[in-house]
């Protein structure tokens, strides 16, 4: 038998959207309008990316292991080498840079900002998905 998970309030899902816009809008403002070479600002934006992806595969990875879904252990493991990956290449790209302490925490908090909103997005979705899906189905009938 599953545990029933309750249904996502709409303030949460709400504020889950909502910071993942703000730290990822955050994050690319600031590279528009960061005062660095191209190709710095190419290789900042593909961390996030690569960053968000990352964390989104391991909910879903975490998420199927919790509900007895099949995951390999390769898939789980390299899951959690993604997102420590996307986490120290940005921390040495900022450690590297000549850019502000200002600016490099600005970075630094917009893009776990993101990466923590990801997630919770992707449980919501996900939530709510199981929720729809069991809500849609019909009662059995009591044996009498």
């Amino acid at each position: 038998m599953k545990a029933q998970l309750p249904k996502p309030t709409g303030a949460f899902v709400g504020a889950s959207w909502t910071a993942l816009l703000v730290g990822s809008i955050t994050f690319l403002s600031g590279l528009w309008n960061g005062a660095m070479p191209n190709y710095e600002k190419g290789f900042y934006f593909t961390v996030l990316m690569f960053g968000l992806y990352a964390s989104v595969s391991l909910q879903k990875a975490v998420r199927d292991r919790m509900e007895g879904i099949p995951v390999t252990g390769i898939y789980f493991g390299l899951s959690w080498v993604a997102v420590g990956m996307s986490i120290l290449l940005l921390t040495v790209g900022l450690w590297n840079a000549g850019i502000g302490s200002s600016e490099k925490g600005f970075f630094a908090m917009s893009f776990l900002m993101s990466l923590f909103a990801a997630v919770a997005v992707q449980k919501n979705i996900r939530d709510l998905a199981l929720f729809k899906e069991e809500s849609s189905q019909p009662e059995p009938e009591p044996e009498s």
